[in-house]
């Protein structure tokens, strides 16, 4: 017999959070110990006592894992400790050499996992990369670095000031005066444009198109990424953009590229769009990205492309959660 531990947390105490996360986990189980649900002698749960909404065990029936006996019993009240965790216990009938799975802020548990890590996402335009690194980020208790918000920053300033994004000489003018800063609250960054959040004036399809110019230039580059990586090298954090794997954080602990076809990039740009109140052409929008690929990936500073050791996902079919239980998958295989 063998017996698999794994962890995870929930964002909140609710019936829907704590459904998620068993299930989650219990696959991932699965899947790293190569084991079927019928090898599964019985299921033990333990959950901290901030956890009242829903039992394990009954979450775990729910998903498939009817064959096997379930238990579910809560933790004393343990000061410090980390909390809204969930943990497992999996015995199994045959000999194996177990892989324990912990996911989430439960990598805090193992002093193994629970080190410094940086994870980065590139991808062209609309193809989720930053919306894959946010929630990354915040099931991993980890920091978010917007790092296309700080090139938008330096775009927004170029188009304050009348420079052209595409003259070198005046852009690395303006860069010797640019008063940028990064803050966080309430979990989300906030950028500051000299001492004013200009957060959301940065996703513009002025703003997009100076950004891509912009960060062409060498003097801006190396005011960002030096900027990037003494972050990234104090603290454990998610990064999107278009060269984090290849140029910026070339040692990052896990690099993925994500990519869809460009009429599904479009359709996700244009709603993103109109939902927030811009009138857009849909047609004009697929131009523009198409025209924004051929920019980036020509570029002579570190054009888009996959990192050697990047994992590609194409997005195209694939949902939200889809895309964030790959690689999840993924992570936990290298971990």
């Amino acid at each position: 017999m063998t017996v698999i531990r794994g962890a995870t947390t929930i964002a909140e105490d609710s019936a829907d959070e704590i459904r998620s996360a068993v299930k989650e986990l219990l696959e991932q189980i699965e899947n790293m110990n190569s084991i079927r649900r019928d090898e599964i002698l019985s299921i033990v749960f333990s959950s901290t006592s901030d956890i009242h909404s829903y039992y394990p065990a009954k979450a775990a029936r729910e998903a498939g894992f009817e064959s096997c006996s379930l238990f579910s019993a809560q933790e004393p009240e343990i000061e410090g400790g980390l909390g809204l965790c969930i943990r497992v216990m999996l015995f199994v009938e045959k000999n194996i050499p177990p892989r324990h799975v912990y996911l989430r802020g439960a990598r805090l548990l193992r002093k193994d996992l629970s080190g410094k890590m940086n994870i980065a996402i590139d991808g062209p335009a609309g193809s989720g990369k930053s919306t894959i690194a946010k929630l990354l980020a915040k099931d991993y208790h980890i920091l978010y670095l917007d790092t296309g918000a700080m090139y938008r920053a330096c775009a927004l300033k170029a188009l304050r000031s009348g420079v052209d994004p595409d003259n070198e000489a005046q852009v690395c003018d303006l860069m010797r005066t640019l008063a940028l800063n990064v803050e966080y609250a309430d979990g989300c960054q906030r950028t500051l444009l000299d001492g004013t959040d200009v957060s959301d004036e940065l996703r513009t399809p002025e703003v997009s198109m100076a950004a891509s110019s912009i960060s062409r230039h060498e003097c801006v580059r190396s005011k960002m990424v030096e900027k990037q990586r003494e972050i990234a090298a104090k603290l454990s954090c998610v990064l999107d953009g278009r060269d984090i794997g290849t140029c910026v954080l070339p040692d990052a602990d896990f690099k993925f590229f994500l990519t869809a076809s460009p009429d599904v990039r479009a359709a996700r740009r244009f709603d993103e769009m109109t939902a927030k109140g811009y009138r857009v052409d849909f047609e004009e929008l697929r131009r523009e990205i198409m025209r924004r690929d051929e920019q980036d990936s020509t570029r002579a500073i570190a054009p888009l492309r996959p990192a050697n050791d990047a994992v590609i996902i194409d997005t195209s079919r694939l949902s939200v959660a889809e895309v964030l239980a790959a690689i999840k998958q993924k992570m936990q295989e290298k971990i």
